[in-house]
């Protein structure tokens, strides 16, 4: 009995879903349920769990519930919430630019850069700036990689040098220059103010004025980074987070291989 109640609500559930009017799902579709966590600058109480419910219904959220807050340090308290949204988005409407590549596995990308290159790819990565973080360039680029995915300095037909971080943008080029690199791989972990902005800009400015933007594949990425941001940027790709070495490695070895035969 309870199996096919089960599967008369699931149907029920598919005829409520408009992909132009999405909201999120909690318990029922369409409920709006969602919970939320934020910081107020307000001593802890009841006025300040009275503020957070105001500010949820602000934001459009109908019946909103804190469900805990704590005093994070005086004057400062934190919150979980929930509540139902009244907000939808049109989910048929949303194109996301994404990185037009075929992922390959380590072995099938070594392979195609021997078919379709026909040597090794001289790659050099960097947390460039002030950036002190190389957990998202040594999860690409290091052997080991990250999570099973090998990094490129794995790979038979790269040669990869890792240069770190708090790396000058004028070193980075200067070394790319020295190694004739193909391609240029920049990390970028603090996003503070937008610094990540304004360092990853220098960089194509610095590389234009030096004529090498267009000689090189220029890649960015980080938790903050999209596809989308990296083009708008002046980088031929973006690589945000849940991103590994195969997806790079198969990317800049397929555009590496256009560039080429496009010549």
């Amino acid at each position: 009995m309870s199996g096919g109640l089960y599967s008369m609500d699931q149907k029920d559930f598919d005829q409520t879903l408009d992909l132009t009017k999405v909201k999120p799902y909690g318990d029922t579709m369409n409920d709006g349920k969602t919970q939320l966590s934020f910081t107020l600058p307000v001593p802890c109480g009841e006025e300040a769990v009275e503020a957070a419910k105001q500010l949820m219904k602000k934001m459009g959220f109908e019946n909103p519930l804190v469900v805990y807050y704590k005093e994070l340090t005086e004057g400062y308290t934190f919150f979980n919430c929930y509540g139902s949204t009244v907000h939808t988005v049109d989910f048929s409407s949303i194109h996301v630019p994404k990185v037009e590549s075929t992922v390959m596995d380590m072995h099938e990308t070594d392979e195609y850069i021997r078919e379709h290159i026909g040597r090794k790819i001289i790659v050099i990565g960097a947390s460039t700036g002030t950036d002190a973080h190389t957990v998202g360039i040594d999860a690409i680029m290091n052997m080991k990689g990250y999570a099973g995915h090998y990094g490129i300095e794995r790979y038979e037909m790269f040669e990869a040098l890792n240069m770190g971080s708090q790396v000058p943008n004028e070193e980075f080029i200067a070394k790319a220059i020295e190694m004739k690199a193909d391609v240029l791989l920049v990390s970028q972990t603090v996003t503070q103010k937008d610094v990540h902005i304004k360092n990853l800009t220098e960089l194509v400015e610095m590389l234009e004025a030096e004529g090498l933007r267009d000689k090189v594949i220029l890649v960015c990425g980080g938790p903050r980074i999209s596809h989308e941001l990296a083009q708008e940027l002046g980088y031929d790709a973006g690589f945000g987070s849940g991103s590994y070495a195969d997806d790079v490695a198969s990317y800049v070895a397929q555009e590496l291989a256009r560039r080429m035969h496009k010549e």
